[in-house]
């Protein structure tokens, strides 16, 4: 018996060409997010013109589709895509629907097996097969990602066995094109770069105070006025209003068929759409487009990104006007039967309710219901809201200021505000998505404020990485994963868009499929500077941030000036200059003491290297903004003392 098992074992070895090796896969692969199970074997596939792509099983024929697409546009071959007659399937690449239930691998799991005369991606579903080919495209040559044919390139795809399936159900990102408008094609592609990386949710926000992005028929106001504003260039917040004759010409809106359109391609691609019309608050283009929705019934203009003082420009809702929720009534019952998913997001975030407290019909409402503006009039708000959307057969999403008292549980909240109001929701039996700010605002700075793009705030790809959506202190079952928001007030066109989305979503993308505890920061800069070349060949936009240093600001004595610097990924130097030159490598070398100023100095300047090569952007830091910075810490310990 063991020498007929011996002949066996041999025989497969002979044909498939394969011996499992050693755990040396981390130097081998660069998948993002990394897998559950990872074996690397000897020896690798060869794809040529003429291998085959095999689909077995229901539903197949989409993935092989998409599979095709992405293989012959920089190869430039024309793969063919057959059936599978059962047996061994030499030179190909099979799509493999499991005959029975893999309980382990669920709805979006799969295995991916590469032997040097057959690539096979097995799942339950087709979700689980197209996560496959994705991973199956990380190990092809990074110029797989080329739009237009590369030649001369052997297309080798190492030998492995992987194991996969995802640690949330909930793997979202979203996208503000309300502040900037983008294009349709630009969505799509969006949608492609976030699907790369195993993102199943888009969340697409659609109207707030600078613009209404939807056809909602019978409402052409809403994109003949509320989609357009005057046209400005520059800082956010710094712009001056509409002035007197000025027309409206910036902006844009899809369609009903332009969202139908994106909503089939992300379909394909096994991506949710959970639209966000946010109201009652952020609705200034929806109240300019109708002016009878607010509480003042006075003519406003869509805001261009000037900042406004809400007491003066009211952008909310009036609760208790009937022709509120008419118009809100057609246009969620257009949004539902424009986007199939489960949710509807409705936002209910920051909500002044200064003009409800000088409103005669909410305060009557107030006073029928036995409620204060302030404490009452938004969650019932709320709870009419969930009866409207339910009534259309869908669910209810909020960010996390809808969470009140006897709010259906039902109801999903979205927490924003840090992580406690996702928490206190859990507790109280409502599904949720983490998303806050601190560890998931993509429009936050990435690298030092001196020489990126101006925004406000900071969040590094580290902080990403290290970002847990599960919290202890609650139930599993009702975290339905994680999200990154980019709000775009300052993200003004496409590129930029890739910038602050890439490589910090690399990082949520792990966060929210690979298990926990299996997180490893040197190994997953490793793995994202390999991701860059798939992007530089994909010509996606992206940013080094990591790669620049840190200069941060320690108390010395008698409270005076520290200089600490740093890096924040492993395997690079910093050098610095007092002196006004520029550093290089045979400068002073940073080695974790907190720096003297010397006598006379006004700035620091500061560089990154990574052995004799420079690797990160050189800032110069005048001294005088870490005097601020150092007032601003000790004003803050002062601060917390007396507390």
């Amino acid at each position: 018996m063991r020498k007929l098992t011996f002949l066996i074992f041999s025989a497969m070895v002979m044909w498939h060409g394969v011996v499992a090796q050693p755990e040396k896969q981390k130097q081998v692969l660069h998948i993002i997010p990394e897998p559950v199970s990872t074996t690397v074997l000897k020896g690798s596939f060869l794809l040529k013109p003429n291998t085959r792509i095999v689909v077995s099983g229901k539903d197949v024929s989409g993935v092989a589709s998409l599979l095709t697409q992405m293989l012959n546009a920089p190869t430039g071959y024309q793969l063919a895509t057959t059936v599978s007659k059962g047996g061994q399937e030499g030179n190909a690449i099979v799509l493999r629907i499991n005959s029975s239930h893999n309980a382990a691998l669920g709805e979006e799991g799969y295995t991916l097996q590469v032997l040097p005369k057959q690539v096979v991606v097995a799942a339950n579903k087709p979700q689980g097969l197209f996560y496959g080919i994705q991973t199956l495209m990380q190990l092809l040559p990074p110029v797989i990602g080329s739009h237009t044919v590369v030649k001369d390139t052997p297309w080798k795809i190492p030998c492995v066995n992987i194991t996969d399936h995802p640690r949330f159900g909930w793997r979202g990102l979203m996208l503000d094109v309300s502040r900037h408008f983008f294009s349709k094609a630009f969505v799509k592609q969006y949608i492609d770069e976030i699907a790369r990386y195993k993102f199943n949710v888009f969340h697409w926000h659609l109207s707030d105070d600078q613009g209404w992005r939807i056809e909602i028929k019978g409402l052409p106001e809403l994109t003949t006025t509320g989609a357009w504003r005057v046209p400005r260039s520059g800082k956010w917040w710094s712009f001056a209003p509409p002035q007197p004759g000025e027309k409206a010409t910036a902006g844009g809106y899809y369609t009903q068929e332009d969202i139908r359109e994106v909503v089939a391609y992300a379909k394909e691609r096994f991506v949710t759409i959970v639209p966000e019309i946010d109201v009652p608050a952020h609705c200034l283009a929806l109240i300019a487009s109708y002016p009878e929705l607010s509480c003042t019934q006075q003519k406003y203009d869509v805001n261009p990104g000037s900042r406004f003082l809400k007491k003066e420009i009211n952008n909310v809702l009036c609760v208790a006007n009937d022709s509120t929720w008419l118009i809100l009534d057609k246009v969620f019952t257009q949004l539902a039967a424009l986007f199939p998913g489960e949710y509807i997001h409705v936002g209910g975030d920051e909500a002044h309710k200064s003009f409800w407290e000088t409103c005669p019909k909410d305060l009557a409402l107030a006073k029928k219901l036995g409620v204060t503006i302030q404490g009452g009039l938004q969650p019932y708000f709320e709870k009419k809201m969930h009866q409207l959307i339910v009534s259309k057969g869908k669910k209810m999403m909020g960010w996390d200021e809808i969470l009140h008292d006897g709010l259906p549980t039902d109801i999903a909240v979205m927490s924003w505000r840090g992580m406690n109001p996702g928490i206190n929701a859990a507790k109280q039996k409502h599904p949720v998505v983490m998303s806050p700010w601190g560890q998931a605002y993509l429009d936050l700075y990435q690298g030092d404020p001196l020489i990126e793009p101006n925004t406000y705030g900071m969040l590094r790809l580290k902080t990403c990485y290290d970002f847990n959506p599960l919290p202890d202190s609650v139930d599993p079952k009702y975290i339905l994963g994680g999200q990154g928001n980019l709000w775009t007030e300052s993200v003004p066109n496409e590129r930029q868009v890739a910038y602050m989305t890439w490589p910090r979503s690399l990082a949520l993308a792990e966060v929210f499929w690979s298990p926990a505890g299996k997180n490893n920061w040197p190994d997953f800069i490793r793995r994202v500077e390999q991701q860059f070349k798939y992007m530089d060949a994909a010509q996606v936009k992206y940013a080094r941030s990591m790669y620049d240093p840190i200069i941060d600001v320690a108390k010395g004595n008698n409270d005076s000036l520290n200089v600490t610097l740093a890096s924040e990924i492993p395997g690079v130097d910093v050098y610095y200059a007092f002196d006004g030159t520029n550093p290089d490598n045979f400068y002073p070398r940073y080695t974790g003491t907190p720096l003297d100023i010397p006598k006379g100095a006004s700035e620091i300047r500061v560089i990154t290297y990574r052995g004799q090569q420079p690797i990160g952007q050189q800032i110069n830091c005048p001294l005088s903004l870490l005097q601020q910075k150092l007032d601003k810490k000790i004003k803050r310990e002062m601060q917390q003392k007396s507390k």
